[in-house]
């Protein structure tokens, strides 16, 4: 008899891309453990699935490298079998099958009950939401809907992903219930636009009265938004987060850009003006609040004085955290019609210039925050430092808050006040109080 054939299977999960991505890594883990298969996130494995993103260049290429790093483990014989999914799947699947065939299958975006088929599991549909999370115990994405119908000229999102679909309150609530019931403190709720939310189910945006329902569930102590599109944001969202101590005093709103030249041909369907008031009337609304925002550089046609109006604004806005990237020509997106006309290394030093900054407001911002208490989460144990985030700070994209290992001692996954005693551009140390 052949040994081989009485070894246990191991699938090993690797995720690449966004928290959406980590969100429907944990589905397919859960999905498979409850079809009695052993599954590992990012460790070792004979069978392995990789969950892709195809969002920019840097994305794609990280996506491609890793796919082909498996490809040559099977080849020699490390792993069994190495099965593709995602993003970069769905967009790229003819060319992907052409380019590595030495992979078993690839599959798109939606096509889950097809790769649980090929690992050998079913699929089932009573799981609704029950997922193995990845995070921290303390803190878990919610993904609210999938898709997007904005028509954006630079994004491919809708591409891989669709239009949009909203889950359902009810279906939402009980999942978040669920992860209460394991431990988990913060919800992190994502979507391609959560301002859309409800439209396809409600015939209306129902973002209001999803948060009403979220603060609710027993256990649940932060819920924080990410990703709510500027145009046709529902304003009755700022009254709940101002009156629900729950809701995070955070947003996490991409602008793109501010140039109305460059909004126009991005086809974001507002204004420098329009967007302006739209940020004052946040911080008059709930004064205190951090928002977050990412801004996207080199686009075609961005002239220096397009530029220079860009640099203005976020001196003036002072946004408490950013993200900023070089533009990404994309194939089969209303830009790529466009000449990419921005060089490269021009694209660069704006990117660059951008995050100096606000390298330089953040220094400023986090100044004002020494000598303050702020209520924390501790999320992990990282060299001789626990760390921690404020409110104000999203896992992985924002601030830290480190406390001194050797002198404090704070229990990973739980709330503990912190008193701000130094602070950096990107770091805060504080002590416990």
């Amino acid at each position: 008899m052949r040994t081989k054939s009485l070894k246990k299977n191991k699938i090993n999960v690797i995720t690449l891309g966004c928290s959406k991505n980590v969100y429907d890594s944990e589905v397919l883990m859960g999905q498979l453990r409850a079809s009695g298969k052993e599954v590992v996130h990012e460790e070792e494995g004979n069978i392995v699935v990789i969950n892709t993103c195809g969002f920019i260049d840097n994305a794609k290429a990280e996506s491609v490298n890793m796919i082909l790093e498996y490809a040559d483990k099977k080849e020699r014989g490390l792993v069994d079998k190495v099965f593709v999914t995602g993003c970069l799947s769905e967009r790229y699947r003819p060319d992907l099958e052409k380019e590595i065939p030495n992979i078993d299958q690839y599959f798109g975006t939606t096509e889950l009950p097809q790769l649980l088929k090929a690992l050998g599991a079913d699929y089932k549909h009573e799981l609704l939401g029950e997922r193995l999370t990845t995070t921290p115990k303390n803190y878990a994405y919610l993904k609210i809907s999938e898709g997007c119908d904005r028509p954006c000229s630079f994004c491919a999102i809708p591409l891989m992903r669709g239009k949009n679909v909203s889950q359902t309150i009810e279906k939402l609530v009980k999942e978040a219930e669920g992860l209460a019931k394991n431990g988990v403190k913060e919800l992190i709720l994502i979507a391609q636009d959560l301002t859309y939310y409800g439209l396809d189910l409600y015939k209306k945006r129902n973002l209001g009265e999803l948060l009403e329902a979220l603060v609710k569930v027993e256990g649940i102590e932060w819920i924080r938004l990410h990703y709510a599109f500027p145009t046709g944001f529902p304003m009755d969202i700022l009254e709940i987060m101002k009156r629900e101590p729950k809701i995070c005093n955070y947003i996490d709103i991409p602008l793109q850009h501010i140039s109305d030249s460059i909004l126009k041909s991005m086809r974001r369907g507002t204004t420098q003006a329009k967007t302006t008031k739209l940020l004052k009337d946040f911080r008059e609304a709930v004064p205190g609040m951090a928002i977050r925002t990412t801004l996207i550089v080199g686009y075609p046609g961005e002239t220096e004085e397009d530029f220079n109006i860009l640099k203005d604004f976020v001196q003036e806005m002072k946004f408490d955290r950013m993200g900023c990237f070089a533009y990404s020509h994309e194939e089969n997106t209303h830009a790529y019609l466009l000449e990419d006309d921005v060089p490269d290394e021009v694209k660069q030093a704006r990117a660059n210039e951008i995050m100096e900054l606000q390298s330089q407001i953040s220094w400023d911002l986090n100044q004002e925050k020494v000598g303050k208490t702020f209520k924390c989460i501790i999320d992990r144990k990282e060299g001789g430092h626990f760390v921690g985030r404020t409110e104000f700070d999203s896992p992985d994209v924002d601030n830290e808050v480190l406390i001194d290992a050797s002198k404090h001692y704070v229990k990973t996954g739980e709330f503990v006040m912190i008193k701000i005693i130094e602070a950096t551009e990107f770091d805060l140390y504080g002590e416990p109080i």
